[in-house]
């Protein structure tokens, strides 16, 4: 059987009490996802992977704008880097506080990334972004 990895997260866009702001930080991240295109080569990072929330405040939203996404490979751990240029290009484009990225692989267990922005948001363009990276494994117990 291949070996599958799943990949997954959310990214935590923007609001603002001002309307238009609001809708900017929406249409802008927007532009940014689906400009990812519908084909890439592997690793893949496609804007078919994301569901993005409503143009309108009201839809799906109450504060906080959420992006999530989703993907399924084969070994794409082996291209991990690759992967990970990918989606820090796209969070360049993007406005967010945070985002979230699950990697789940059969061999060496779940990994969890995690971007912040160094101020109260990041905006397009600023390298204002740290990563973090949490392992998680679970070992096999032996018996006696």
């Amino acid at each position: 059987m291949d070996q599958e990895t799943l990949v997954y997260g959310v990214i935590r866009s923007v609001s603002s009490h001002d309307r238009f702001q609001s809708l900017h930080y929406r249409q802008t991240n927007r532009n940014a996802v689906l400009a990812l295109g519908q084909s890439d080569v592997f690793p893949f990072l496609t804007a078919d992977m994301f569901h993005l929330p409503g143009i309108h405040e009201e839809q799906g939203t109450y504060i906080t704008p959420l992006i999530q996404f989703a993907g399924s490979y084969r070994a794409v751990e082996y291209e991990w880097e690759r992967w990970m240029s990918k989606f820090e290009r796209l969070l360049l484009a993007m406005y967010w506080r945070s985002a979230t990225v699950y990697l789940e692989t059969e061999l060496s267990g779940k990994h969890v990334f995690s971007w912040e922005s160094q101020g109260d948001f990041h905006a397009p363009g600023s390298k204002d972004m740290r990563v973090h990276c949490e392992w998680e494994h679970e070992l096999g117990l032996f018996k006696q």
